[in-house]
């Protein structure tokens, strides 16, 4: 794969079952299926929806807090050090994205792509 190229999905072969949801047929497909699991009985809702997203904002405070305890100017915060690594929180936000994406149907790997497209083309044209 060329550097700096982005893998592309693989189309479905005439065999292959289709997916419960186009976004189940991404790169992401096997973390949605995990996800249907862990939310099993849990009611999609527009209040579920809102629950998810406070739990989102959540985990970016708890690895703003863990990065700066180690590298910011909360050195001296002893508990944000003894929690959880800016890293390990960084996986919870992934999960947070992972799981409103999942209940509220948006394909990732699109919107990813979407991003990474208008980071490039600002990039090339920028604005003057």
């Amino acid at each position: 794969m060329p550097k700096g190229s982005v893998p592309q999905t693989k189309p479905l072969s005439p065999t292959t079952k289709p997916a419960k949801h186009p976004y189940y047929a991404t790169p992401f497909k096997q973390y949605f299926n995990m996800l249907d699991d862990i939310d099993k009985g849990k009611r999609n809702t527009d209040e579920f929806g809102s629950i998810l997203i406070l739990g989102l904002v959540e985990e970016i405070g708890e690895m703003a807090r863990a990065y700066l305890a180690e590298h910011g100017r909360k050195k001296s915060n002893l508990a944000a050090q003894t929690d959880e690594t800016y890293q390990q929180e960084l996986g919870d936000i992934l999960f947070s994205i992972l799981r409103f994406a999942r209940i509220k149907k948006i394909n990732l790997h699109e919107r990813l792509m979407y991003s990474l497209t208008k980071v490039k083309e600002r990039q090339r044209r920028p604005k003057i």
